[in-house]
C-alpha cells in the first residue's frame, strides 16, 4: 500500500464518502422495536463482536431460530451453548461490555445490527429456562441495546450468499483434519480425526 495514499482521518473519509443521510439514519433506534423483534425472533445465526485486552474477536453463535430471547424492548438474552472451550467472547465481555451483533436470516437480504454492551450471568432460574435438548447453558450473555438498525441488502446480493446454486462443496476446500496436520506437522489431525468428526459434533452439540 502507497503511504500516500492512506486515509488516516475522518476528515479524509468524509471528503470521500460524505455524510449519511435519508433511511440510512432514519433506520437506526435505540431499541428493539416491533419490527426489529420479528427479524431477531426468526434468526438462527448470528455474529458476536468483542474487544478485549487480546484485541477484537468474532464469534458464530447459532440454534433453533428465536435462541435469541427479547426480554424487553431493551434487552437481548443469549444462551451460551456448548462450544470449543476457549471463551475468547465470554473473555472478552469481562474486560470490556461492549458488543455488536449482526443477524442473518436464510434467504433474506436484509440483515440486523445490534450495538449495546454485554454482562455474563449464572443465574440458575435464567439457565434453567433455556435447557434445550434436556442440556443447559453454562452461562447466559445478557445485552443491553443502545442501538439496532437494518443492514441493506447490497452485501447479502452481491454475494448472492442464499442462492443454492452457489453452493460451495465442502471437499473442495481442505478439511478440519487437513488443517490441524498442516499447523502440527502430523502431530494432530488427519485422516482419523475427520473420519471421528461428524460423531464427536454430534455428541457435543449441546
Amino acid at each position: 500500500m502507497n503511504p500516500a495514499h492512506r486515509i488516516t482521518s475522518i476528515d479524509q473519509l468524509e471528503a470521500i464518502y460524505g455524510h449519511p443521510a435519508g433511511a440510512a439514519v432514519w433506520k437506526e433506534i435505540d431499541h428493539i422495536s416491533a419490527e426489529y423483534r420479528a427479524f431477531i425472533e426468526a434468526a438462527p445465526f448470528f455474529a458476536l463482536s468483542t474487544c478485549g485486552a487480546e484485541g477484537a474477536d468474532c464469534s458464530p453463535r447459532g440454534d433453533e431460530p428465536g435462541f435469541v430471547r427479547v426480554a424487553d424492548e431493551r434487552t437481548l438474552m443469549i444462551p451460551d451453548r456448548r462450544g470449543n472451550n476457549r471463551v475468547d467472547s465470554l473473555r472478552n465481555i469481562v474486560r470490556d461490555p461492549r458488543v455488536s451483533l449482526l443477524f442473518l436470516i436464510p434467504g433474506v437480504s436484509e440483515t440486523i445490527r445490534v450495538i449495546g454492551r454485554a454482562a455474563i450471568t449464572t443465574d440458575p432460574a435464567l439457565l434453567e429456562s433455556f435447557v434445550f435438548a434436556g442440556k443447559t447453558p453454562r452461562s447466559v450473555i445478557v445485552v443491553s441495546v443502545e442501538s439496532i438498525y437494518f443492514q441493506c441488502a447490497k452485501a447479502i446480493i452481491r454475494s448472492k450468499l442464499w442462492d443454492p446454486a452457489r453452493i460451495v462443496d465442502r471437499r473442495s476446500l481442505p478439511s478440519n483434519g487437513t488443517i490441524l496436520a498442516a499447523i502440527t506437522k502430523g502431530a494432530e489431525g488427519g485422516e482419523e480425526y475427520d473420519k471421528a468428526y461428524p460423531e464427536r459434533v454430534n455428541a457435543t452439540i449441546y
